[in-house]
């Protein structure tokens, strides 16, 4: 049975961590009138789960990338799903400023990763 190499099982795992911590950081502005402390433990509960995968990501992914570049890729699928959340889920529209200046933190990828 073939395996799947590291870099892709930490970018999906990566990506999965980021779906559960966009819920955790931003699902609760859709709920402004529950109070503040329930908001809180659920946010924390859903944590968790984040944690669950991105830990392992970082520990799988770091056979094949530095620190610097874990990051960077975290970051950029963060971008990535916490554009969809907000167009889907919370119902805000991206404009033209929020692409540019996704746009720019793409760029700092391409240096990230461009090997000089």
């Amino acid at each position: 049975m073939p395996t799947l190499p590291p870099g892709m099982i930490t970018i999906g795992l990566l990506v999965m961590s980021n779906i559960f911590m966009t819920f955790a950081w931003y699902g609760h502005l859709k709920f402004k009138t529950a109070p503040l402390l329930a908001v809180i433990a659920i946010s924390w509960g859903i944590a968790f789960f984040e944690y669950v995968l991105q830990v392992p990501a970082n520990r799988i992914g770091h056979s094949v990338f530095s620190a610097a570049e874990l990051k960077t890729i975290q970051e950029v699928i963060t971008l990535v799903v916490f554009a969809i959340f907000s167009v889907t889920f919370l119902k805000e529209p991206l404009s033209w400023n929020h692409l540019l200046g996704f746009a720019c933190i793409a760029l700092g990828a391409f240096f990230i990763f461009h090997k000089w």
